[in-house]
C-alpha cells in the first residue's frame, strides 16, 4: 500500500470522529502517531488534503495530547511550502523569452497560491513545551505584548511570540509547574501588558530594555504606569502627614474660627511639606466637631 493510500484510510477514520462533536477520539492518538512515522511529502499533502482534517481535530479535540501531536505535524508539513518555494524560484528556467518567463512566472504564483489554500493559514510557534497550559498562557502574553502595536513598529527585535515564550518559560522556571501561584503571575504581567496606558513597559520589553527575567518577577508597583506611580507617591506622602499629625500633640488655640461649627476651640500642627526655601503648612484640628483643614 502506497504513502497516500495509508493517509487517505487515516484521513477517512481522522474525518469520521471529527463530524461526530469530537466524540469516539480513543484512536485518535495511535493515527496521529502512525501518521507520524509516514514519509509525506508535499504532493501527498496536497491531493489528501490531510493538514486540514488534521487541524480541524485539533479544533475539535478536548484531549491535550492529541492536541499537542496534531500541531506538531501541522508545523512540521507547514515546512514543506515554504522549502518548496525557495527551491522552485532557484530553479526556474532562463533561456525562454521574456514574454514567455512572465507568463512561467505567472503559473508559478497561481500553484504557490493553489498549495497555500490546502493547508491552514495559521500555526502554532514552534515551542519547547506541549502543556497545553503553557502554551495558552503563552498565546495570551504575545497578545498582551502586541497591544496597541503595529508590525512594522519593532523591525529587527524579536517577535511578540518569541517574546512570550522567554517570559513564560522564565516564570515557568521559579515555579517548576502550573498552579495558581504560576497562573497569578501570568495574569498579572497579562494585565500590565495589555494596559493602554502603559506603553513605556510593554515597548522597553519589545526593545530589550527589560529582560524576560526582570519582568518576570517585577511587583506591581514596579510595573505600574507613570499615573498610578504618581498617585501611590501622592498617598504615601499624605499617610505620612496623617502618622506626623497624630503623633504630634499640636498647640490649642481659640484665635482659629472653624468653618463648619463656627466655635474656636482649635489645634494646630506646623509641617514642612514642601522644600526648605518654601513656608510651613499649617494644619488645623477643630476639637468640637473633628474638622479638618490646612492652609500655608
Amino acid at each position: 500500500m502506497s504513502v497516500e493510500e495509508d493517509v487517505m484510510r487515516i484521513q477517512k477514520k481522522l474525518n469520521k470522529m471529527t463530524s461526530e462533536d469530537g466524540s469516539g477520539q480513543e484512536q485518535a492518538l495511535d493515527l496521529l502517531k502512525e501518521l507520524q512515522t509516514l514519509n509525506i511529502n508535499l504532493e501527498v499533502l496536497t491531493k489528501t488534503r490531510i493538514g486540514m482534517t488534521v487541524n480541524a481535530l485539533r479544533k475539535s479535540s478536548k484531549d491535550d495530547e492529541v492536541i499537542s501531536l496534531s500541531k506538531t505535524l501541522i508545523k512540521n508539513w507547514k515546512k514543506f511550502l515554504s522549502g518548496t518555494n525557495s527551491s522552485e524560484k532557484s530553479s526556474s528556467s532562463s533561456s525562454s523569452k521574456p514574454k514567455k518567463e512572465k507568463e512561467d512566472k505567472s503559473t508559478r504564483e497561481d500553484k504557490d497560491r493553489d498549495r497555500e489554500r490546502n493547508l491552514p493559514k495559521q500555526f502554532p510557534a514552534s515551542s519547547n513545551t506541549t502543556d497545553s497550559v503553557r502554551l495558552k498562557c503563552r498565546e495570551m502574553l504575545a497578545v498582551a505584548i502586541n497591544t496597541d502595536s503595529k508590525p512594522e513598529d519593532f523591525d529587527g527585535c524579536a517577535s511578540a511570540e518569541e517574546l512570550a515564550e522567554e517570559l513564560e518559560e522564565a516564570i515557568f522556571s521559579e515555579f517548576k509547574n502550573t498552579d495558581m501561584r504560576y497562573k497569578n503571575r501570568v495574569r498579572s504581567r497579562i494585565a500590565n501588558l495589555k494596559d493602554i496606558k502603559n506603553p513605556t513597559l510593554r515597548t522597553n520589553f519589545r526593545i530589550g530594555a527589560i529582560t524576560a527575567s526582570r519582568l518576570a518577577v517585577m511587583t506591581a508597583e514596579e510595573m505600574a504606569n507613570d499615573e498610578v506611580k504618581q498617585l501611590r507617591e501622592r498617598f504615601l506622602k499624605e499617610s505620612i502627614n496623617d502618622a506626623q499629625l497624630a503623633t504630634a500633640q499640636g498647640t490649642k488655640t481659640d484665635m482659629l474660627k472653624c468653618g463648619k461649627c463656627k466655635k474656636r476651640n482649635c489645634t494646630y500642627n506646623q509641617l514642612q511639606t514642601r522644600s526648605s526655601d518654601e513656608p510651613m503648612t499649617t494644619f488645623v484640628l477643630c476639637n468640637e466637631c473633628g474638622n479638618r483643614w490646612k492652609f500655608c
